[in-house]
Parts: structure tokens; sequence; C-alpha cells
């Protein structure tokens, strides 16, 4: 995942003022011209004619007996002309509206103005050098430095923002070799999940002719003069970008030969849906490989590498559990695991003897959640979740309780970089109002202290978050972050957006400015209400949290929701006039079930790059992993919940809330047949007045490595799209310097 960064700008002086609706005035209005500025309008409906979506009525599938028709099933051929020049209608449809709301612009400089700001990601030291990733503001992709110390300057060691021309090829996945000489890296063009990595030589400042072609979930894993790491067979053209994905194997690559030699390592070809990752112990004596099925429970095997011709020794074969490698302390394997422990302990595997009876627990299980874990400085960093936000406890090495580490505020604390061996370490922190500060941490005290910390052009000082727990309808108490003005004035008309993710054991916690987030601070200066509610399907409250919100249990994660809606209503912050719900991937399933579930309930509706096809999803690319979470039709009792749930499928003659659907050309993660499906869908059916657009970009995936100018696009296009339909006017906090 990428990590957020940090910035320095000369701080100025900023006052709220009102955008005019016409885009050419920015002339700075006295203050008595704003007192009587209205905040609120009535916006002139904008006439919108949907392109013509041809339904074949021919395509009816059979589901356990139960007759199902897919008329728009020609759209999953994402490829074909047909496709793209309903692809290109739906577009110029989508931005004909967009052209003609007066402050898409404005909100697109705001946006741009306060993203403009240095952003740095934690440093790594390798090779007795240190490494870390820098954004001037408004490049496009990160750029890594690296510097002798960190006083002395730094120079560029990779420039990602030169992988393509128009900055849609960015950087994935890296590693550092053992030495720190060698760098191997992926680039994913256009945001596909597929890779390609190639190998940089730190110390010449040269690219080996090395590379490695069709690369999908990998890790890459050094060990001597190469690494390992994963791939899939070639794919043929037409369904590179929404096949399914199978057969998933391991390879060794040695540096200076062609991939045609890479040796195979570990592959299952009776089970073609599994996957693997490789790791490799820091002293580059085991290697560790997870087997997986879906995004939940693995299998793990290790090879000791410093035997010639060892085997491959099980340690588990199940997928029941997870159990996720940290590091070894010589011969023991450190496993962060939920095996009789639903909010995670740490064991010790022997290499000796790895059967169970023999492992060791090193951190037992506690109420909060433990997050992750790090070898730090001769310690165990233990990152827990307390209530939805960080907490960190250290251990020494046999689990003795040390002390837990002070944070900033309540927020999140990103990830922690540093050695074993070593007592400096660095951390990244965030919270909802304030963007990623980068700290220095003394490992033998845990005292720490700001490296970089941002000037941005947003004052958070202004805004105060808090959190709230709700009763959702079977009496389960949810809690939920709440951010807005301070002294903000709760009249039940605050523009609102409730943001909610709820699947896979993923924890939403505080941050700023995130690729999911990037809108919030627009709400908040126009006197709105930011919500992120911390619903069931998650992983805030370990596994219990998580399995009661998946598979029969799917519409808990619905009526947590919907919940947090209503208590946002009642509380007066909002009112359903002034409520939009966003979310991304399996929040996009979130939005598309919620709005089409209580239509009346919500104003502004945004899935974006959704889960929306709850009876194919498992046909193409990864989605068949994604079954543990939500069962597949094809088991009766399965496609029984699915089919009650599934967006597409519950589309009816109805009102609709306004709905900007987002997706992206590349999103080989979650195909945009989807969106493409359930976009025709609504518009056939939709019975009101409020538009119902989609937002196909092109060159993009699924988000990851997305270009800032792009991120800034979007984000403009949904404000812009939400305001309106809110009839809300839009003011922004305006640099007077101009």
């Amino acid at each position: 995942m990428q990590r957020n960064f940090i910035y320095s700008l000369v701080l100025i002086i900023i006052v709220p003022i009102m955008i005019s609706l016409t885009l050419n005035s920015c002339e700075l209005p006295t203050p008595e011209a704003r007192a009587k500025r209205p905040t609120t309008f009535d916006p002139k409906p904008i006439p919108v004619t949907y392109p013509n979506t041809p339904l074949d009525t021919n395509i009816v599938d059979d589901y356990h007996g139960v007759k199902v028709k897919d008329p728009y099933r020609w759209l999953e051929d994402d490829r074909s002309q047909r496709t793209s020049s309903w692809v290109q209608s739906q577009n110029q449809v989508t931005d004909g509206y967009l052209e003609q709301i007066p402050y898409r612009k404005a909100i697109a400089d705001r946006l741009e103005k306060m993203w403009n700001y240095e952003r740095y990601s934690t440093p790594s030291k390798k090779g007795g050098k240190y490494y870390f990733f820098k954004n001037n503001g408004l490049q496009n992709q990160s750029v890594l430095y690296v510097q002798d110390n960190l006083d002395s300057p730094a120079e560029i060691a990779l420039d990602p923002n030169k992988f393509s021309d128009d900055g849609t090829s960015s950087l994935g996945g890296y590693a550092f070799s053992k030495s720190g000489k060698y760098l191997a890296y992926e680039v994913s063009e256009g945001g596909s999940d597929w890779r390609t990595i190639y190998i940089r030589n730190l110390e010449e400042k040269v690219t080996l002719e090395d590379k490695i072609d069709w690369c999908k979930f990998s890790t890459i894993a050094w060990f001597g003069d190469g690494f390992f790491y994963s791939r899939y067979p070639e794919p043929s053209e037409d369904q590179a970008l929404k096949g399914r994905n199978q057969f998933h194997q391991v390879y060794y690559h040695k540096l200076g030969t062609p991939q045609a030699r890479d040796e195979l390592v570990f592959a299952d070809r009776s089970n073609p849906d599994r996957g693997f990752f490789a790791n490799t112990t820091d002293d580059e004596r085991f290697l560790v490989i997870s087997a997986w099925e879906s995004t939940s429970g693995n299998a793990l095997y290790f090879k000791d590498l410093s035997k010639e011709n060892s085997d491959m020794v099980p340690v588990v074969e199940s997928f029941e559990n997870d159990f996720n490698f940290v590091s070894n302390i010589g011969d023991r394997l450190l496993l962060l695991t939920n095996q009789k422990a639903d909010n995670n302990r740490l064991i010790a595997i022997s290499t000796t003897r790895p059967e169970p009876g023999f492992w060791e627990e090193i951190i037992p299980e506690k109420d909060d959640k433990l997050s992750s874990i790090d070898l730090l400085g001769g310690k165990l960093i233990a990152n827990y979740i307390h209530n939805a936000a960080s907490k960190i406890i250290h251990y020494d090495l046999k689990g003795a309780q040390l002390g837990e580490m002070a944070l900033p505020s309540i927020g999140t604390l990103g990830n922690f970089s540093g050695k074993r061996e070593e007592t400096q370490a660095f951390f990244s922190f965030t919270t909802f109002t304030a963007p990623t500060a980068i700290y220095t941490v003394d490992l033998d005290n845990m005292q720490s202290k700001v490296w970089k910390k941002p000037s941005i052009d947003f004052d958070s000082d202004k805004y105060e978050t808090k959190q709230v727990w709700y009763e959702s309808k079977d009496g389960t108490k949810v809690p939920m972050f709440i951010t807005h003005k301070k002294g903000l004035d709760l009249d039940g008309k605050r523009p609102t957006l409730l943001y909610g993710y709820g699947g896979f054991d993923i924890s939403i916690l505080p941050g700023f400015n995130t690729t999911r987030l990037n809108m919030a601070p627009i709400i908040l200066e126009n006197d709105g209400v930011f919500a992120v509610a911390n619903i069931r399907g998650g992983g805030e409250f370990g596994k219990k949290w998580h399995k009661a919100g998946t598979k029969d249990k799917k519409q808990n994660v619905f009526n947590d929701f919907h919940s947090a809606a209503e208590y946002l209503i009642d509380q007066r912050y909002t009112s359903s006039d002034k409520l939009a719900i966003y979310g991304r991937s399996n929040g996009g399933l979130l939005v598309g079930a919620c709005m089409t579930q209580r239509p009346d309930l919500y104003k502004v509706a945004l899935p974006a790059v959704g889960v929306l096809d709850m009876l194919r999803f498992h046909e193409f690319t990864i989605g068949r992993a994604w079954g543990t979470d939500y069962g597949l039709s094809e088991n009766e009792k399965d496609f029984d919940y699915l089919y009650a749930y599934s967006p597409l499928h519950n589309v009816r003659k109805t009102d609709y809330p306004a709905t900007m659907v987002t997706t992206a050309d590349h999103d080989d993660r979650v195909v945009p047949a989807h969106s493409f499906k359930f976009a025709s869908e609504l518009q056939a059916k939709h019975t009101g007045e409020a538009p119902v657009l989609i937002r196909v970009e092109s060159s993009a995936g699924h988000g990851a490595g997305k270009p800032t100018s792009k991120k800034i696009e979007e984000a403009a296009d949904v404000l812009s799209f939400t305001f309106y339909n809110f009839g809300e006017n839009v003011v922004y906090e305006y640099d007077v310097a101009q």
C-alpha cells in the first residue's frame, strides 16, 4: 500500500470566501459582501439524456432453479468496440453535466492548492544510507531519494515520473538487497495489478537488463544474488484485464539471467486458485511461503536456505486462520496469528520442531486487536487498535511488557521503519485533520520527536474529531468518527459525507487526505460534516467483528451503515437532503447495497470501483478469492443471500439518490463491468429527476498508483456533483496573498 507523506511550505494567512457562480470571477469580495452571500442556493436542474444501452433479453442464467436475467452481459467485454462506444457516450453525458456546475473548476483549484505541499515517507536505512520517498506537491508519482545521513543533501535514486510521459505508470512493490547495492522494483502500467519487475544498481546508478513479466500479487524476497517472486502464466491479450487468475507460482531469479531460466520454487497444480507470497528472513537463512485461497486464512511453509537441497517444511496446511510472518530469532520464526486468538497473538515456531505441540506463545491475546509487530532495537514493538485508533506497546524478546509509547494524539500510526540491531527508528502518524508527519523514536527510551512535519494550506486547528457509539438494528454498538468545525451549529442541515468499508478484516482508522478520503477537507471547509463508520466486516475489533459482516451476515454491514446515517440525522448533524454516502471497492458494494435498500435515506450516492454484481464477481481476475467474505453464487445457500442484496439485481423502478458511479478502464481488481452494468440498470429504472451518471477514468486502475492529477480531477468532479445536488454553494479557504 502506498504510504502517506509530509510536507513543508511557508504558512500563509488564509480567510474564507465564497466562490462566485461564474468561474472567471476570482476577485476577493469585501467582508460585507461575504456576510450577505448565501451558502445555499437553488441550482437549476441540469437536463440529462442518457445514452441508449441495448438490452440482450436472451441472456438468462439458472441459479439453483431461479432464472436471473443479465441483459447487460455484453458490457463485460470491456475491450469490444461496442463497449468502448458506450463508455465514450456515457463520459460525454457526465462531462456535459459537470461542465455546467459553476464551481467545478474552483473546487479543482482549491484541491490543487491544498495538495501542493511536500510529502515524505518514513526513511529506510539500507547499505548505510537513508532512502525515502518525497513528492514536491503536485508530482504525479513520488520520487525515491537517498542521502548519506539525515542532514546531508539528498539525491534522486529512482524517479517513477519517468516511467511514462503522462504519469500513469507507477511504482508497485520494491525491495532492497541485503547489501543495499540493488533495488528490485515493480512497475504498473495504467493502474493495472499486473507488474513488471526491474532491477536498479544503486551504486552504479544504472538499470540492469533483467526484466520479469506477468507478476501479480507478488512480494520480492532477496536471497544471495537474486530474489524470489510470484507470477501467473502469461494471459492472452483479450483476457489480460478480466480473465481469471489461476496457477500462481513462486520463482527464483538470479541477476544477469533471462526470465526463461528462472527456477520454479513452489506451485500447487491441483489447486489452481491458490496464490503464494514469498519472504526471506533478514539473515536470508529461511524462505517462508504463505499460501492463500482467499482474503482470510493461509497455509505456511518454510525452507532452510542455509542447507543445500533442504525440504519445504509445512507449518500449517489448512486455511482456517491467519499466520503472518514477522521475523526470525535464530532458528525460530515469529508469527502473528488469530489461531485461538480473535484479536491476534504472537507465537514462535521452532524450525527444528514445527509441530503445533511445540509452538510457543510470546505475546498473548489482549482486549485490543494486535494489528502488527516489528522487531526493532532488540524489542518487539506492537501496534494495537484501540477503539479504531493506534496504541503502541513494547515488549522484550521474551514477551515481557516494557511499557506504552506516547503518541501525539488519537490517530493512526502508519508504519515503523528501522533495524533490529539499531536504536533509531521512524514512524508515520496522521489524524482526520492533520496530514502525515514523520517521527524519529529512540528505542532505548521510546521517546519520539518530529523529523518532518507538513505545512499545508488547511487549518486543522479549526476542526475537531469525536468518536461516538450508536446502536445498529440488532442492538450492536458501533463506533463512528465525526469531524467538523469547532463550535459548528448543528441545525440538521449540514452537508455531510458518510464513509464506510466494512469488509475483508480491513480497519478504517483516522487519516488525512488518503486516496479514499481526499474529499473530506472540502466538506469541512464548507461547514460540513465528515463521518467514518467503523461497521462490521472490518478488522477494528478482531475476528468476531470481521466474521459478523461476512457471507450470510453481510446484511449486518448495511444495517450498521443505515443506522450510522440515521444517527447523524437524529442528532441533527444533517438530514436526508444533505447526506452523501461514499465508498470504494468493497465500500462501493456498501454504497450500492445501501442506496438500493434505502433510497429515501440518502441524497447522493457515490459508489467507486465497486463490487456490484454479486452473482458473477468470481468469474473475473482475482474475484474468486473474495468468496470467504461474500460466498459464491454457485453454492445454493450463498446464492440466496447474495441475490437478496446484490446491488445490480435489486434495482427497481423508484426514485434513487443523485448517483455518480466511478470506475476505470484498467481496473483488473474489480473489473469495470460491475459499474457499467449497475449504471445501465439504474438509468433504465430510475424514476426521479436526480441524475444517475457514470465516470470512467482512462489509463487508471483500482486506485493504487493513480497520478496526483487524476486524483484531483476525480475528487473535484465528485465534490461538485455532490454539492450541486445538495443545493449548496461552495465556500473555500482563499489565499489573500493572491
